[in-house]
């Protein structure tokens, strides 16, 4: 594996400032990540922007459509959401938007606690080309190619390593 040459902290401000140029932030936000990587990503973002309500965390192993194919992550943690998701502007942060799965399924996730006001997806990474559902991040970190495969570690400190395509086993 290659490690990329990523400051994953410029990236973490760089979301943090378009964040608060956002709408949202004059709606007491509330932050869910998605485990394990996009947890934390929101830690770091959380953290950074100061938030007042407790961090939200989602692990989507029940709620994944290949979840019948490939069973259940032997790691699977329960979901914590320590606040009531009804009408509250949420704030969705995954490390990689890749197909748009994990996406879907954390939505259905949270719509299964309630109904919130809106959600914005913040993504650090967006894999371009890659969409077999039609998901879009509201704020990115950077975008990339589909051509590699990417690999988040953390979470202190959150780094990035890649596969280049020529490493690629068959």
């Amino acid at each position: 594996m290659t490690e990329l040459n990523i400051n994953i902290d410029a990236l973490i401000e760089k979301i943090c400032t378009q964040l608060k140029k956002t709408p949202i932030m004059n709606h007491s936000p509330k932050m869910i990540g998605i485990r394990t990587g996009g947890e934390w990503v929101a830690q770091a973002l959380h953290r950074a922007l100061n938030l007042p309500d407790p961090l939200g965390v989602l692990d989507i192993s029940f709620y994944r459509d290949d979840f019948s194919k490939i069973g259940l992550n032997p790691t699977t943690k329960p979901s914590n959401i320590p606040w009531d998701v009804n009408d509250q502007h949420i704030i969705l942060v995954d490390d990689v938007l890749f197909t748009g799965r994990t996406t879907r399924a954390a939505l259905n996730e949270i719509f299964d606690y309630g109904r919130p006001a809106s959600v914005t997806l913040v993504s650090l990474i967006n894999r371009k080309g890659c969409r077999e559902l039609p998901f879009q991040a509201d704020i990115i970190g950077m975008s990339m190619d589909c051509d590699s495969t990417l690999k988040i570690t953390g979470p202190d400190p959150l780094n990035m390593t890649i596969l280049e395509s020529t490493e690629k086993t068959v």
